[in-house]
């Protein structure tokens, strides 16, 4: 009985604990996440891994992870999740003109983009200008998205990086914040400009 007891205090003991943690750490604090794609470059490249931290404070500029099953209506087999970044939150209205980016007609900073991506990449089909009210007036958003001019309660409006490859909020809307994963937290031994384009952007979202 005793070697019984010994064995499971120093072996069963500190596996199932070892496995309780993680199993905390990953379902309320962080997880980690490989990158599926280039829509995200050239801050984020496909099959990077990153930490994504659940949390409820989410502001524009934030790079997110979220269940796209439920937001992308033409989500190609196999996909799940997006990684996308906040451009605009419950109550703003986006417009994107003269070869920028406004936000409650405010100019967005976007200096962790090329400037061909700010201008090409960001018109894509949609042409030299177009607002939230413009994009939800087409049949590619998500019916309870359509028609929409602001940013509805609890929502978000996101946008790749590499935007003239991304399939984003410009194509099937807003972003519901109860299918919102985390938000991505690049590791220090990415070069300090990727780490200021994904985790401070928040910091200096207008120009």
């Amino acid at each position: 009985m005793k070697r019984l007891l010994s064995f499971i205090w120093n072996w069963i003991a500190p596996i199932a604990f070892g496995i309780a943690v993680y199993l905390v750490v990953t379902t309320f604090w962080v997880n980690i996440v490989t990158i599926n794609g280039d829509s995200m470059a050239p801050n984020l490249l496909d099959a990077q891994k990153v930490l994504v931290t659940k949390t409820e404070n989410v502001k524009r500029g934030d790079v997110i992870v979220f269940d796209a099953r439920k937001e992308d209506p033409r989500i190609q087999a196999g996909n799940k999740d997006y990684v996308k970044r906040v451009i605009g939150v419950a109550g703003d209205t986006v417009e994107y003109r003269d070869g920028n980016l406004y936000v409650n007609n405010k100019k967005v900073n976007e200096s962790y983009i090329s400037s061909d991506e700010q201008v090409t990449g960001t018109e894509a089909s949609f042409g030299s200008s177009w607002s939230l009210g413009t994009l939800s007036s087409t049949d590619m958003w998500k019916k309870q998205d359509q028609g929409k001019t602001v940013v509805p309660k609890d929502s978000y409006f996101v946008m790749g990086d590499h935007r003239s490859v991304s399939n984003d909020g410009r194509y099937f809307g807003f972003v519901s914040k109860k299918h919102v994963i985390g938000r991505v937290i690049v590791p220090f031994w990415y070069s300090k400009t990727v780490q200021n384009n994904i985790g401070k952007d928040r910091n200096h979202f207008f120009a």
